[in-house]
C-alpha cells in the first residue's frame, strides 16, 4: 500500500495544531462519499491511495483499519477524547464525520431520523443494486439476461423512489445531508447502470444542482494516476476484484 500522503487540489488550509485525517481511498462511489464530505466540512485529510487493483487492500496494515477488507476507511488522530480513531464503512464514517463537526447530520432527532433512514436506503439497496447492475452489464465474462434484466430494473425502481421523493424537497432528507453526499457518486455512474437520467427529472435535476456544489467538483477532481491505468480484462486484476473467498 503506498505510504506517501496525496492530498487533493485546492485543499482547505490545514488549521495549526490539527493533524490532518488520513483517508484510505480508491476513485469509486463508496471512496467519493468520504472525499466529498472531508471536502464539505473543510477538514484538513491527506490521501492514502489504496490500490484494489494489486490488493493493497488485503494487506495487514489495512486490514488492522479495515477489517472488511473495502476502502474507504479513515484513521482521525484527533478522535473522541484527542486519540486518535479508525473508522471503516461508508456510512458508519459519513455519521461519524457528521458528529464531530455538527455539518450535514442534524441533531435534532426527527430530522436526523430521516437523514438516516436515507442513508441506510443507499447502503442497502441503491449501492448494491447498482454496484451489481454496473458488474453484470461491464464486468462479467458472458452475458446473463436474468442477471442483467434483474439488476436493471431494480436500479431503475430505485431511481423511481428517488425521484419521487425529489419531486417535492430539494433533498432527500429535506436539508442537504449526509444521504444526499451518500447517493450522489452512485447518480454519477447512471448511464453504466443501464438508466437514463432524463426520465428521471426530480433526480436530474438534484444531481445536478449537487454536483455542481464546489467541495463535491473538487472531491471528484481528485486523481489517483494508478486508477487509470487498472486493466479490468487482465486475469490477475479480476482475481483479485471478483474472485474472493474467505481468508
Amino acid at each position: 500500500m503506498k505510504r506517501a500522503a496525496r492530498r487533493p487540489a485546492k485543499a482547505p488550509p490545514r488549521r495549526a495544531g490539527v493533524p490532518p485525517i488520513e483517508l484510505y481511498y480508491w476513485p469509486t462511489p463508496n471512496g467519493w462519499k468520504i472525499s466529498i464530505m472531508l471536502e464539505e466540512c473543510r477538514l484538513p485529510y491527506v490521501v492514502r491511495p489504496v490500490d484494489i487493483s494489486k490488493g493493497e487492500q488485503f494487506t495487514p496494515e489495512f486490514l488492522r483499519i479495515s477489517p472488511n477488507n473495502r476502502i474507504p476507511a479513515i484513521v482521525d488522530p484527533s478522535g473522541p477524547g484527542g486519540r486518535p480513531i479508525t473508522v471503516f464503512e461508508s456510512g458508519a464514517i459519513l455519521q461519524y464525520l457528521g458528529r464531530k463537526t455538527g455539518k450535514f447530520y442534524p441533531r435534532d432527532e426527527r430530522a436526523r431520523v430521516a437523514v438516516d433512514a436515507w442513508l441506510f436506503w443507499q447502503m442497502a439497496g441503491l449501492g448494491p443494486m447498482a454496484g451489481q447492475a454496473v458488474h453484470f452489464r461491464r464486468y462479467a465474462p458472458e452475458p446473463i439476461a436474468y442477471a442483467l434484466e434483474r439488476y436493471t430494473d431494480e436500479v431503475n425502481r430505485l431511481y423511481g423512489v428517488m425521484n419521487t421523493r425529489l419531486a417535492t424537497r430539494a433533498f432527500l432528507a429535506g436539508r442537504y445531508s449526509i444521504a444526499d453526499i451518500a447517493c450522489v457518486g452512485w447518480v454519477r455512474l447512471a448511464e453504466r447502470q443501464g438508466q437514463d437520467l432524463a426520465q428521471f427529472p426530480n433526480l436530474e435535476r438534484w444531481f445536478e444542482t449537487v454536483r455542481a456544489r464546489p467541495a463535491v467538483r473538487r472531491a471528484f477532481a481528485i486523481r489517483i494516476e494508478a486508477a487509470s491505468k487498472v486493466d479490468i480484462n487482465d486475469p490477475k486484476v479480476r482475481a483479485v476484484l471478483f474472485g474472493q473467498k474467505a481468508r
